[in-house]
């Protein structure tokens, strides 16, 4: 991914325009009707322009969301999943009344996610990872809920490369409890059912993901180093949502139920 010849099609200064609409459109809790600019022609470009959005974001970077991409919407690169980063200020432990944003007018879901925190530096010149490798890596598994909320409505239609332009459509991440040795429990008996206002949206598991959890890991640690960002001891990764996308209005509250381990809860409310 830092091969600048394939940026050429998109000049620095259009990808430059793109990041400071989505960020001051998230800054200002507006939505936007329209992709502000032409789309990035590949992922290295997409990535291009969220580097830049993330240097104008007044936050700092604590982990990344990892999303799949589906086979007949990859490019050259061959990336099955992408990237996004969560940021301090929009990483939420669970607790009653929790509130998180959307963007009225854009997209708003949310996501049950499992959520590894690294307990070790990953090596920032190791480019490849297998699934085993990543699995053995230090780290700690916990419950989670990803908010996905975009000021564009039509993020997710667009495809990834719109979806990685805007901080990968993530908008927060609200952390639960610890599930103590992940590495020596089947992924199989990781399984979760997601309810908006008490209703049954979705249900699944670890297993949901393709891959599983180890594979969604192996990826964020790759592409992280080859992005020149390697992951680092307490970062966070959310693996990739687990029951579904559930779209979610200002109001509805969403529950996700981790089976043998506990609950999270949490009302949408209009991005400030």
């Amino acid at each position: 991914m830092r091969d600048g010849a394939a940026q050429a099609a998109q000049t620095a200064k259009e990808r430059h325009a793109i990041a400071e609409r989505f960020v001051q459109a998230r800054l200002r809790g507006e939505a936007l009707p329209d992709f502000p600019g032409a789309i990035p022609p590949d992922l290295v470009s997409a990535y291009a322009v969220q580097d830049i959005a993330i240097a104008q974001w007044p936050d700092a970077v604590v982990g990344w969301k990892v999303g799949y991409i589906a086979p007949e919407r990859r490019d050259a690169s061959g990336d099955e999943r992408l990237l996004g980063p969560v940021f301090a200020k929009a990483l939420w432990p669970a607790a009653p009344g929790l509130e998180f944003p959307v963007y009225v007018g854009g997209f708003g879901a949310v996501e049950a996610e499992y959520v590894l925190r690294l307990d070790a530096d990953a090596p920032a010149d190791k480019l490849d990872w297998s699934d085993d490798e990543a699995g053995a890596f230090p780290s700690t598994l916990f419950t989670g809920i990803e908010i996905a909320s975009s000021p564009l409505a039509t993020i997710n239609r667009l495809g990834p490369c719109v979806v990685v332009s805007d901080f990968g459509n993530h908008n927060g991440l609200v952390l639960g409890s610890e599930i103590p040795g992940w590495q020596a429990i089947p992924e199989t008996a990781l399984t979760c059912r997601t309810f908006i206002d008490g209703v049954e949206v979705g249900s699944g598991g670890a297993t949901t993901l393709p891959g599983g959890l180890r594979a969604a890991f192996a990826f964020a640690l790759a592409r992280s180093a080859r992005r020149g960002r390697p992951l680092k001891a307490g970062d966070l990764v959310a693996t990739g949502n687990a029951t579904g996308i559930h779209d979610i209005a200002v109001g509805q509250t969403a529950t996700v139920r981790f089976d043998g381990h506990g609950e999270i809860s949490c009302t949408a409310a209009a991005a400030p």
